[in-house]
């Protein structure tokens, strides 16, 4: 009998990083997708063929902050903290050519991992750098960064130190004044650690925005949010918009709606910092 000639896709990566159990796994199309997991939550997705397709809900939100930061095409100087897959690194090379970004992942074997097999494009102005993702942010210049993004998570769970008040003050001196910080955040019901953050951002940025799942948004599941921040007023209209058109529509919450959702919630600093909480076994089914 003759051997089959169709060819196989690409096969799962499995390796051990620093962080735990790191997974690359191959959309079943076979057209250059890939899911990183670690420790069976799935941390970022990445299409090689087409960096500017954003699949994950969290990340598409970051996205629109991302196309709004600026006039379509403009080159930006960008922060990243946690590296993931560099899934909107590459977004923003692919979107805005000319821009420079520094990544800051703390994970080496994992920085290791995703750079030999879903390699950077090498004409892309894009540097990792290993280390803490506060201490890295500290060793930048005032005014450095038009956008400041923070996806930072260990053992699915941000640490307490990218929480606080101090951190987020480092952050506003790293952006340039009319530059925009946007945080990947989880939590669940009672909802405590994303009231807290808010009201954490609210002493350091004037002008606040929250993106989310309603459902999330109401205390009835565990999920992300994206929290964005700036010293000026923030593209609210068009980012509303955008989000609640994408295929997994969200809601934006801003201004007295924001306030009203934030209730009594203190602002963190470094004494009181925890770390956001652990999602609930299967949360991620």
């Amino acid at each position: 009998m003759a051997k089959s000639s169709r060819r196989r896709g690409p096969e799962p990566v499995v390796e051990t990083v620093d962080g735990g159990l790191a997974e690359l796994i191959p959309d079943r199309d076979g057209t250059g997708g890939w899911t990183l997991l670690l420790d069976g939550a799935p941390q970022s997705h990445v299409d090689l063929a087409a960096p500017d397709r954003l699949t994950f809900e969290y990340q598409r939100r970051l996205g629109h902050v991302i196309d709004l930061a600026a006039p379509p095409g403009r080159a930006l100087n960008v922060l990243h903290l946690g590296g993931g897959a560099f899934t909107l690194a590459r977004y923003i090379a692919a979107t805005r050519p000319r821009s420079t970004q520094q990544i800051v992942e703390v994970d080496a074997a994992l920085v290791q991992l995703v750079r030999r097999e879903l390699p950077l494009d090498p004409g892309a102005r894009i540097r990792v750098r290993g280390g803490d993702a506060r201490a890295g942010l500290g060793k930048l210049p005032d005014g450095w960064a038009d956008l400041v993004i923070a996806d930072v998570f260990s053992g699915a769970r941000t640490p307490a130190h990218l929480t606080s008040t101090e951190f987020l003050a480092d952050v506003r001196r790293v952006l340039e004044p009319g530059g925009t910080y946007a945080a990947n955040l989880a939590d669940g019901p009672p909802l405590a650690h994303l009231r807290g953050q808010i009201a954490t951002a609210a002493g350091v940025f004037p002008e606040l925005a929250l993106a989310a799942d309603p459902t999330v948004l109401r205390g009835k599941r565990f999920g992300n949010a994206v929290l964005v921040c700036s010293a000026v007023p923030l593209p609210l209209a068009e980012l509303t918009r955008r989000i609640a058109g994408d295929p997994h529509p969200g809601r934006v919450q801003h201004g007295r709606e924001l306030a009203d959702f934030t209730g009594g919630a203190v602002a963190v600093s470094d004494a009181s910092a925890k770390p956001s909480p652990a999602p609930p076994a299967g949360a991620f089914r």
